[in-house]
């Protein structure tokens, strides 16, 4: 099968799972014998004025990178649409060239961030538009739309799913939260996968810091935004080291709150029990999570948590909040300790007690880790992606015969009021 994937992210651009996800399913598909083009942004710290368009084989498939149109457009968010206009511009251009050598036999495009690129491509080849729909922008603010921007974005992803043939998503909570936000009632759920050990780090890799003296050693590894709850382990950290008086966390990520977190730190005096590291490339990461006694995921609002799954994976007892999908992956406390996101007290005593209960912590990393091997590995995965696909192209040989519409324009702010997930107002 000849399969287009189209991506804002993917490696070396990377600035979270997405990228990470694509990434592996694409090589996957290629190992599986798929013939797999993935177009992607040439990268933040690369001048799209003057950078040249990439074109590479890694790891079997073939990697368009491409500068924006309109490239002074700046990346924030008073601007962000234009930018966003300038990336499927280029994007689509550059699929509709393909065309004229090698047409695929489906397009799957990855978040909203790539939809009217899609719709541009598959209306104008004829191929079916498959949607991943990783996070959405309603979720990330627990059901409300705070400015225009939020609003914006939220209406061009109720327009994508109006428009594509067939929507995946990672977890029951994003199906509940996809079909709730935007009247769906048929979303294919297929969760995210994971290497195992010897594919994901070399297991003689040296973390890049080590304890200072001692026990425990916490982790948070992720970007530093405040949906993904950092805040949370670092008001936490008192609690814990009243217990542990040689307790040391380390902070793994970059993102906005990087300053704000180094501040809370110091507010909550355990400034010198915490280290950030910025960015890690991902072998010193994945070592680093390899030997920590505990890996806490605190997020707030978490589609799927593969950060968690790369830990269970690793051997390494997590600690999560019950947000979204993490709640799924820790199915009552057997899969590691919970808490209810945002909760410092509560992420404290679970800590605690994973580090106290060194038997009963290791029978739940055990757990977790041959859950993740037998559920999540990427063949099967991919092999339940590809399905979809034979499955919509099928669906699609009658046109209009799904969700899809006739092509629009840009889908203008909305006015949206109340909770759009809880029944608040």
């Amino acid at each position: 099968m000849r399969i287009c994937h189209l991506s804002w992210e993917f490696p070396p651009v990377v600035y979270g799972g997405l990228g990470r996800h694509v990434h592996a399913v694409a090589a996957q598909q290629a190992r599986d014998g798929h013939d797999v083009t993935v177009i992607s942004h040439v990268g933040m710290t690369v001048d799209d004025a003057t950078a040249e368009e990439v074109d590479e084989l890694v790891e079997g498939v073939r990697v368009i990178r491409v500068a924006r149109d309109a490239p002074f457009v700046p990346f924030d968010a008073e601007t962000l649409m234009g930018w966003v206009s300038g990336l499927e511009s280029a994007m689509t251009r550059r699929a509709l060239h393909l065309d004229r050598t090698w047409k695929p036999d489906v397009l799957h495009a990855h978040d909203w961030l790539t939809a009217r690129a899609a719709a541009t491509v598959t209306e104008e080849i004829g191929v079916p538009w498959v949607h991943t729909i990783h996070a959405t922008e309603a979720g990330r603010h627990q059901g409300w739309l705070p400015n225009g921007l939020s609003r914006t974005i939220h209406s061009v992803e109720q327009w994508s799913v109006d428009h594509a043939d067939r929507i995946l998503v990672c977890s029951r909570h994003m199906k509940w939260e996809v079909e709730r936000l935007f009247g769906l009632s048929d979303v294919a759920v297929i969760p995210n996968g994971i290497a195992s050990p010897p594919a994901l780090v070399d297991m003689n890799a040296a973390a890049p810091i080590t304890t200072r003296q001692g026990r425990p050693l916490i982790v948070h590894t992720g970007r530093l935004e405040w949906e993904k709850g950092a805040h949370t382990v670092i008001e936490a950290m008192p609690f814990i080291h009243h217990a542990f008086p040689d307790v040391h966390l380390v902070v793994a990520g970059r993102g906005s709150q990087q300053e704000a977190l180094k501040e809370l730190a110091h507010d909550k005096n355990v400034a010198s029990q915490v280290d950030f590291t910025g960015w890690l490339a991902d072998a010193p990461l994945r070592a680093l999570v390899r030997d920590a006694d505990v890996a806490v995921v605190p997020s707030i609002y978490e589609p799927f948590g593969m950060v968690a799954l790369e830990a269970a994976v690793l051997g390494t007892p997590v600690v999560a909040s019950r947000a979204g999908g993490l709640a799924e992956f820790l199915d009552n406390d057997r899969h590691g300790w919970s808490f209810d996101a945002g909760n410092a007290r509560e992420l404290a005593n679970a800590v605690i007690s994973c580090v106290n209960d060194a038997q009963e912590s290791r029978a739940r990393a055990d757990r977790a880790q041959s859950r993740v091997l037998a559920e999540h590995g990427w063949a099967s995965i991919t092999e339940r992606i590809v399905s979809e696909y034979r499955a919509t192209q099928a669906n699609a040989l009658t046109w209009g015969s799904g969700a899809r519409q006739a092509v629009g324009a840009w889908v203008d702010d909305v006015e949206i009021n109340g909770n759009l997930l809880f029944d608040v107002q």
